[in-house]
């Protein structure tokens, strides 16, 4: 899946439209060159808004949504022991996390 597919469905979980690198809420531009892959703040809205737990293990990142018995985890595993970019790393969680959402919403 590319980029751009994670982004439109990760803006359907949100209950917007990805076009031209925007967030549309059907009428209006919520957001312009809206990103969370890229953008921390972009980022942690979408899990604020999507109501998902950031849990940080030793080598990786788990974004927990769904019931609360936690049988919806999506993980993004850190390369250790090479250095890494943990905030990439818990952006693109957070994204996959809402591309699962996202799918259940289409």
């Amino acid at each position: 899946m590319t980029d751009r597919e994670l982004l439109e469905l990760a803006a359907t979980a949100m209950g917007y439209k990805y076009m031209n690198s925007a967030l549309w809420d059907g009428r209006d531009v919520v957001e312009y060159s809206w990103n969370p892959l890229e953008d921390d703040g972009h980022a942690l809205r979408m899990a604020v808004k999507l109501t998902v737990d950031i849990v940080y293990d030793f080598d990786r990142v788990m974004v927990v949504f769904g019931n609360k018995d936690a049988s919806c985890i999506t993980e993004y595993f850190y390369d250790l022991p090479q250095p890494t970019d943990r905030y990439a790393a818990t952006r693109r969680a957070i994204v996959r996390a809402a591309v699962e959402i996202g799918k259940e919403v289409k």
